[in-house]
């Protein structure tokens, strides 16, 4: 970015496409709704129809292509991002979002739930990567989703807590490798959520309490508190920023 540009242009996608995995509902459509708002066409992945999504970003006077992808599988990502690029046109902005979660006591979690969580969280997320990056211009963006459980030991959920930390490695990996070519790798790390993934949490009173009384601003978070961290981290306004991990906690990780 020039010292010349209008200041609203820093942070106008307008023209690009962005890829998001696990856009059907929660966080996914929050930050897909949020760089559409920012001018960005978007392709929603997910492993089932997303009609919610697609209307409410075409209600928004952007593009929406869905893909239905097992990230949980085998899958080409070469085909995936071609697929959006003879849709949409070429991804310049990736959100790594998909996440899923298994809770067990360490001496009962079954493997398939270990493989399960990774192969979903953070072996997909290496893998669109690789793909995007491979066609990538200068100025192309990749924006991993973390968690607060990237800096903490988790309860009973030793596998989404070890990818969480893997999707930090990650995103300070991919950026120092793809900095000279002017594509960014960052991250966001969300606190707790009111998304499908901590209904149980918020299900038991006695842990829902702990819980919110350690969140300084008081509240759970919603997909919408997300939306200007994605849309500064895709913009080209942030283009001296990579390798990085913002949290999006109401203050969870300083108390």
């Amino acid at each position: 970015m020039t010292q010349t540009a209008a200041p609203w242009s820093a942070f106008d996608l307008t023209g690009r496409t962005a890829l998001v995995t696990g856009a059907r509902t929660g966080l996914g459509q929050g930050l897909a709704m949020a760089l559409a708002g920012a001018g960005a066409d978007i392709a929603g992945l997910g492993s089932s129809p997303m009609p919610e999504t697609d209307a409410r970003i075409r209600a928004m006077g952007r593009r929406f292509h869905g893909l239905k992808v097992d990230l949980g599988g085998e899958f080409d990502a070469g085909a995936v991002l071609a697929e959006v690029a003879e849709a949409l046109g070429p991804v310049s902005i990736l959100v790594n979002n998909a996440g899923i979660i298994r809770r067990h006591d360490l001496s009962d979690f079954p493997l398939a739930d270990w493989d399960g969580v990774m192969d979903v969280n953070l072996r997909s997320a290496f893998r669109l990567s690789q793909a995007a990056a491979a066609g990538m211009e200068p100025g192309g963006r990749i924006i991993n989703v973390a968690s607060v459980l990237s800096f903490q030991g988790g309860i009973r959920v030793v596998s989404y807590t070890t990818s969480k930390h893997g999707i930090v490695g990650l995103t300070r990996a991919l950026a120092t490798e793809l900095a000279p070519r002017g594509i960014t790798v960052n991250a966001i790390a969300p606190g707790y959520m009111e998304t499908d993934n901590t209904e149980a949490l918020r299900a038991d009173g006695n842990r829902a309490a702990e819980i919110l009384g350690r969140i300084p601003v008081g509240r759970w978070g919603v997909p919408e508190d997300l939306a200007t961290a994605v849309q500064f981290l895709a913009a080209p306004g942030s283009d001296y920023v990579t390798g990085t991990v913002i949290p999006v906690d109401g203050g969870w990780l300083v108390r």
